[in-house]
């Protein structure tokens, strides 16, 4: 949640350095590259192969081999992501015409996204080792270092934006430079947040030579599939990117509305997945298979208790939230009105996105990431075909909704899937409780909606920034008290049964 709130703070301040011009868009797609080979080549590799093999030696072998196996995973990993990075440096311009191939009919602007993108692509090895450095911790129930690695990351933003601001560089080439090496640097520290809560545990991995050990194949068959299907979001959104290239202002639009949904998703479904993966994993091996049906019906109510209230709220009130956060300095009333009209679309898939975090452990635990990476498949031609369909009439708001559509596909297949197979029921608790929460969130949607009105004139560009964040404020908090009582009458929340979950805590 620091981390979201902190990230929060940086796009505002971007949206303020940089806006939605040339430099913005060359710099969205310079930090879009690394994170997308880090989804398919790090986090989605290991979240969905090495944390379960980890685990497995961790329960069947001891420590020592469970250190073993991830020394030799790190040596294959690091040796695969220098040959990569070397690639991607040299063949940089040829990479950024099939991720934004609209930016070549403007030099200056491609010129510039190459540039970027190459000083920000090294952020690929510290962070893809920071993901199996938190697959380590993971295996050992160990959350806060890995999860606290990303507040660096938005601490180095801020200050670089900052010290921006101070030098006066504003929408400039320069600008989007001095933030570009303030990324591969970030990187570096998050890196080293995780490698010494690694130490405290006794998990200071030594490199080794790489080798194709029964260990580290294990790893790689599982791995690809794995790193596909746990990717999906984020290639769903570099398709978006690429189409989104051909419109002028589209791809920082889309950015500032994938930030915003990002938070629950960020807060909710990937906290979710984290835990839960390594949860179900253990469970699955030591026959408790009730247990792991428990979690993942836990998980489920938890996940839409807290993700159906923000989907609705960021569908019923996305231009207040915007004007609050965005609209000042390179920010106008203009892209306001477009990336609300994207995060409305966003927003509604939101709920689906999450599920997936939830539903894919289930997957993972048992091995089996061919499953979800079939799925991911059909969910991103289903995102391709939706979004060329939408964008001549809709333009980026038609990406959006090609992004949600996918999400919504990918989401009940693997439910589906899961349920056929009898590794996913829903108990009674859940059945009693889910369609309350949907219940109650409609009830808050409702009286948000109503609320917003006498409001809007405290969000007009003429009201400075404390009357804004107070309007803000009484919606937000207006809308928490409604969502809580309408809980408690539904059902959707069972206050006997939170004091208990919490005592045992």
């Amino acid at each position: 949640m620091i981390s979201r709130v902190l990230g929060f703070v940086r796009d505002i301040l971007i949206a303020n350095v940089l806006g939605t011009g040339k430099v913005a868009e060359a710099f969205f797609v310079a930090f879009r590259f690394p994170n997308l080979f880090r989804r398919l080549f790090a986090e989605g590799a290991f979240n969905s192969a090495f944390i379960p093999l980890f685990s497995k030696k961790l329960e069947g072998e001891g420590a020592a081999e469970a250190k073993k196996f991830a020394e030799e995973a790190m040596a294959v990993l690091v040796f695969a992501l220098i040959i990569l990075t070397a690639l991607a440096e040299l063949f940089m311009p040829w990479l950024m015409l099939g991720l934004a191939a609209g930016f070549a009919k403007d030099p200056e602007k491609f010129d510039l996204a190459v540039l970027l993108t190459r000083i920000t692509f090294p952020y690929l090895i510290f962070v893809s080792l920071l993901a199996l450095f938190s697959g380590i911790l993971n295996g050992f129930h160990k959350f806060a270092a890995a999860a606290a690695a990303p507040v660096v990351l938005n601490i180095v933003f801020i200050g670089t934006l900052v010290a921006c601001i101070w030098l006066g560089l504003g929408n400039s080439p320069q600008a989007g430079v001095v933030i570009a090496w303030a990324v591969s640097i970030a990187g570096l520290l998050q890196l080293l947040v995780v490698w010494f809560a690694a130490k405290r545990i006794g998990m200071a991995l030594k490199l080794r030579l790489p080798r194709m050990t029964p260990g580290t194949k294990s790893l790689v068959r599982l791995g690809i599939p794995g790193a596909i299907a746990g990717g999906i979001t984020q290639i769903n959104i570099v398709i978006g990117t690429i189409i989104a290239s051909m419109q002028d202002h589209a791809m920082s639009w889309l950015y500032y509305a994938d930030r915003l949904y990002q938070l629950p998703l960020g807060v909710i479904g990937i906290a979710i997945g984290v835990v839960l993966l390594p949860n179900i994993a253990r469970s699955l091996r030591a026959g408790q298979f009730e247990e792991a049906m428990n979690s993942q019906n836990r998980s489920l109510e938890f996940s839409m208790l807290l993700t159906m209230p923000a989907a609705i709220a960021l569908i019923v009130i996305p231009q207040p939230i915007l004007q609050t956060l965005f609209q000042r300095g390179a920010f106008s009333a203009a892209d306001t009105l477009a990336v609300s009209n994207a995060l409305f679309a966003f927003a509604w898939g939101l709920p689906a996105f999450v599920l997936i975090k939830v539903f894919s452990p289930g997957y993972f635990a048992r091995e089996n990431t061919k499953t979800p990476m079939y799925y991911a498949g059909i969910s991103m031609m289903v995102n391709v075909v939706v979004s060329l369909m939408l964008f001549p009439y809709y333009g980026h708001v038609g990406i959006a909704w090609g992004t949600t559509i996918a999400g919504w596909v990918n989401a009940l297949m693997l439910w589906f899937t899961l349920s056929s197979y009898g590794h996913f029921v829903l108990d009674w608790d859940a059945k009693k409780s889910l369609p309350g929460i949907f219940l109650a969130s409609l009830i808050m949607g409702v009286g948000l909606y109503y609320a917003k009105t006498p409001l809007l004139p405290w969000f007009d560009v003429s009201t400075p920034i404390w009357g804004k964040v107070s309007a803000l404020l009484v919606l937000v908090m207006g809308g928490m008290v409604l969502y809580g009582l309408a809980a408690l009458l539904t059902g959707a929340v069972n206050l006997r049964k939170i004091r208990g979950a919490m005592r045992r805590g």
